[in-house]
């Protein structure tokens, strides 16, 4: 049996867009230098600094992925985290959990509370994603008995109404396919939070709809500014309070 790693491991972000956007620009450079111009009869197509320039920004764009990937999605954890007052008892649910980034930092702020966090487990979206993994990085972390991990459906939750003090989730919510499987997870995660409960939702595309929807739903939904220094793709925080 290999030796188990010591040390949490929280993936890369859609690693499979990762690897796309590395080959696609490898291949743009290679063509670039080594078929600079193309000739068409009279006209010459000169392709090289186009496709060098390309390639490089497609180069640049996955080593970013990856740099949020290894850094920027803890540093942007904490940002989530600090936006709520934490008392040590809330219940916690982290929706799209992954490796359970989020839900791992929120049991760290836990004495007597909870943190649950439910997934679909999808590969294609985070490298290594699984619930044993998941359930090691708790262990690794130190707060297995703040932390629980199921398969759950963001638009099928099967927790009662009221459930949590807290809701949170990243980069979950754009991976559901339709605007209507989109707006219902947002239904849900309204209905499951506790009057008075907070989410704090964080994507990098459909944030306005996320506002639309929760509103719709009876909460109030704020949308932060794009984090351009930590994150990339970058990133907007949609904070939901349901009403007391």
């Amino acid at each position: 049996m290999p030796p188990t790693s010591s040390k949490p491991d929280y993936g890369i972000d859609a690693p499979g867009v990762v690897r796309l956007l590395l080959a696609i620009g490898l291949l743009l450079l290679s063509l670039g230098w080594f078929i600079p111009q193309v000739r068409f009869g009279p006209v010459i197509l000169v392709l090289g600094p186009m496709a060098i320039g390309s390639g490089l920004l497609l180069i640049v764009e996955s080593i970013l992925m990856i740099v949020y990937s290894k850094w920027g999605k803890f540093r942007h954890r904490d940002r989530m985290l600090a936006m709520l007052d934490w008392k040590g008892d809330e219940s916690v649910l982290d929706v799209g959990t992954g490796r359970g980034l989020l839900m791992i930092g929120a049991a760290k702020r836990l004495q007597t509370g909870k943190a649950i966090g439910i997934d679909i487990w999808s590969v294609k979206d985070l490298s290594g994603n699984s619930m044993e993994g998941t359930l090691r990085n708790a262990e690794l972390e130190g707060v297995r008995d703040q932390a629980e991990v199921q398969n759950g459906d963001a638009t099928a939750m099967k927790f009662p109404d009221a459930s949590f003090d807290v809701v949170l989730s990243n980069l979950c919510i754009h991976n559901i396919p339709t605007k209507k499987a989109r707006d219902q997870a947002c239904r849900e995660i309204v209905r499951v939070l506790k009057p008075g409960g907070r989410a704090i939702i964080s994507d990098f595309i459909h944030t306005a709809q996320y506002v639309k929807a929760f509103e719709a739903a009876g909460a109030q939904a704020s949308p932060t500014g794009a984090d351009f220094l930590l994150t990339f793709p970058w990133l907007r925080i949609v904070d939901v309070r349901k009403p007391s």
